[in-house]
């Protein structure tokens, strides 16, 4: 594999900053707890391979990874943001005023969001209608919002078992939340025509919305701020705990976890890179072009990273379950042309 050499182009920083920056010789990374696994894996073989310190990668939520990302330019801010979501205007925003206004993102591949429980516990089928009749804060009923009520799953569904509503879900700092709202809970109120019905009410449709994706806090719903490790002590503890995780963990798990269909598909890196499975959602990184030539490493790392033996369907990544892009091609054109968002060089 060649790569290219650092660019000079890039060391259109200020001077303040690029002395700065040279003072710092390693790659840092932050950001999802769904793409450091990933990350972490590839900062290894880098650093063993390529002559480069083996980049620092640190976790903390897409959030959290891309709000110090848009800190501002120099060796006292991190290179790359993980991200299990594309980032936010909102956010871009916030990196222009400080400064990060060449951004070059990075699609790596996707990963499904699935729902899992103890092994050796009842078996589920799941629709996102299920999901947001149990979890939903209010439900609305005869024209009004009233209390989620629902204590058990066959209260949900009469196929499924007399098992206590219990679950844990991706806390609001990951990128996973968004994706678990937008995909699963705001999918199944509209599904069921609950958001029809207030909308119907006279409700406004953002008012509305956001009570489809309210969630209920009388502790049958449980927030997980950490890692999936975490979601997984849970349910170590409580055996009628069903959580939420990406595919890959859930398939280096599959000794304690069994997982649930959604919509009548079992997840698999199949059905998901298919399209079939209908909660799945692409991973990426976002690079901070300013950086490059001056953070020694960085552009090789990233190329690294997206090339087609490490992140392609026969690359290591594919074997701890992430699902390759079949646009990896377009993506790897982008981290060579250094291709910033809005399409610019």
């Amino acid at each position: 594999m060649s790569f290219a050499k650092l660019t000079t182009s890039a060391l259109a920083i200020t001077a303040v900053c690029a002395t700065a920056a040279a003072a710092r010789d390693q790659v840092q990374v932050a950001g999802s707890s769904t793409v450091l696994p990933y990350s972490s894996i590839v900062a290894e073989a880098f650093g063993e391979n390529f002559g480069f310190p083996t980049p620092v990668v640190e976790s903390g939520g897409s959030s959290a990874g891309l709000k110090r990302f848009c800190d501002g330019v120099g060796e006292n801010t991190i290179d790359i943001a993980n991200s299990s979501r594309q980032i936010r205007e909102g956010e871009l925003a916030a990196c222009a005023q400080n400064g990060v206004t060449d951004i070059i993102e990075v699609r790596v591949g996707y990963d499904g969001i699935v729902f899992a429980s103890d092994i050796n516990g009842n078996s589920f089928e799941f629709t996102p209608q299920d999901w947001y009749k149990a979890l939903a804060a209010e439900h609305f009923i005869d024209g009004a919002l009233v209390p989620n009520a629902l204590a058990t799953w066959d209260q949900v569904n009469p196929a499924f078992p007399a098992q206590p509503i219990s679950a844990y879900i991706p806390g609001t700092k990951h990128g996973t939340r968004e994706v678990f709202e937008e995909l699963v809970i705001l999918e199944g109120c509209e599904a069921g025509g609950y958001l029809q019905a207030m909308l119907d009410a006279g409700v406004d449709e953002d008012t509305a919305e956001g009570k489809c994706v309210a969630v209920r806090t009388d502790g049958k719903s449980v927030d997980i701020d950490g890692d999936y490790t975490e979601t997984l002590a849970r349910i170590s503890s409580n055996k009628d705990g069903i959580g939420v995780f990406g595919l890959a963990f859930y398939e280096n798990n599959t000794d304690k976890l069994q997982v649930a269909t959604m919509s009548g598909v079992v997840p698999s890196t199949e059905s998901i890179s298919s399209g079939e499975y209908p909660v799945s959602r692409p991973l990426f990184f976002y690079i901070k072009k300013a950086h490059i030539g001056v953070i020694p490493g960085l552009k090789e790392f990233a190329e690294f990273f997206v090339a087609d033996e490490i992140a392609g369907p026969d690359g290591p990544l594919a074997e701890y379950g992430l699902v390759s892009d079949p646009a990896l091609a377009e993506t790897q054109a982008a981290v060579a042309n250094e291709t910033v968002i809005g399409g610019g060089f």
